[in-house]
């Protein structure tokens, strides 16, 4: 999450702060991805699924859930931890195929100490109908970095 070393404490942390980091990630914007809610230990990303997004046989690749559970946790905890955080680790497991229009990841904080956040994060398929499928869910932890802020 952090483009600094140190970054803001978490309380200084909003909506538009997120907004702008996503916006700084190359990644994120190639894949078209959105934040759409921050703050308190949670955080909310959506990707619209395009053709680019999908594997042979017509699901959402498996890389763009496990990067919206990567990059979704390490927001959720950065909320709590601050700025300057990064992924110690993530897995995911896929549950069924990824099929709709929206892809919704939503994180929150499990258990935040000092240094660490652990994370849990549901992967959500959204239909055309407004139908949502739980077709993944993520665990990660994510670290405080460079001797940055905590909450």
């Amino acid at each position: 999450m952090t483009d600094t070393p140190d970054g803001p404490p978490a309380g200084s942390l909003g909506l538009d702060f997120a907004e702008a980091v996503l916006a700084a990630q190359p990644f994120s914007r190639l894949v078209g991805a959105r934040i759409t809610a921050f703050g308190a230990g949670r955080a909310v990303l959506e990707v619209d699924v395009r053709d680019e997004l999908r594997q042979q046989n017509g699901y959402v690749h498996g890389g763009v859930l496990a990067y919206a559970a990567d990059n979704t946790i390490t927001f959720a905890a950065g909320s709590t931890l601050g700025a300057a955080v990064l992924t110690g680790s993530v897995q995911v497991q896929y549950l069924r195929p990824a099929q709709g229009v929206m892809l919704r990841a939503e994180a929150h904080v499990v258990h935040a100490g000092r240094r660490q956040a652990v994370c849990d994060c549901t992967l959500i398929m959204c239909a055309e109908d407004g139908t949502e499928t739980v077709c993944a869910i993520g665990r990660g932890t994510v670290l405080v970095v460079n001797g940055g802020s905590s909450a």
